[in-house]
């Protein structure tokens, strides 16, 4: 660890850096560019209010149930700069852009280097296996689909 803490002083990154390159930044820092994209996953993705599902449920629930929901209805949860709960990070609160995306920090500081994002064309059904497992599809009959009605 500490040689590649080394190597990236050496090279000019720091930990700040690139913790600040992987930050979220929520689905409304996206509609500034991406009006259209932004206002079809606000009206047609099940994903825009996925929050709602767990708010509803959460006093029924575990701690850990509560997590394990979180993982796939939230932003970037357990991830550095991810959501944390509905009081702290409200705006990473709904399964956002950057759940297929990925953290768009780095993107928007750039003024849209499509580099620093994982683009339309790059992303994959496989992509979406981490949430819609072949276990929760039985349970829950949510299918991924590619581009979720957001585009």
């Amino acid at each position: 660890m500490r040689w590649v803490l080394l190597g990236l002083v050496l090279v000019g990154l720091t930990l700040p850096a690139l913790a600040q390159e992987n930050r979220y930044v929520g689905s409304q820092a996206c509609a500034d560019c991406h009006e259209a994209q932004y206002a079809s996953y606000k009206a047609n993705s099940k994903k825009a209010h996925s929050s709602r599902t767990v708010q509803q449920m959460a006093s029924d629930l575990t701690e850990e149930e509560l997590k394990s929901c979180f993982a796939c209805h939230a932003t970037g949860y357990g991830s550095p700069g991810g959501f944390v709960s509905f009081e702290k990070t409200p705006d990473l609160a709904d399964a956002g852009c950057e759940v297929c995306h990925g953290p768009g920090g780095a993107h928007v500081d750039s003024g849209g280097d499509t580099s620093l994002i994982k683009g339309r064309g790059a992303i994959r059904v496989e992509d979406c296996m981490g949430c819609h497992t072949p276990e929760r599809v039985r349970a829950f009959g949510f299918k991924p689909t590619l581009y979720s009605g957001g585009h």
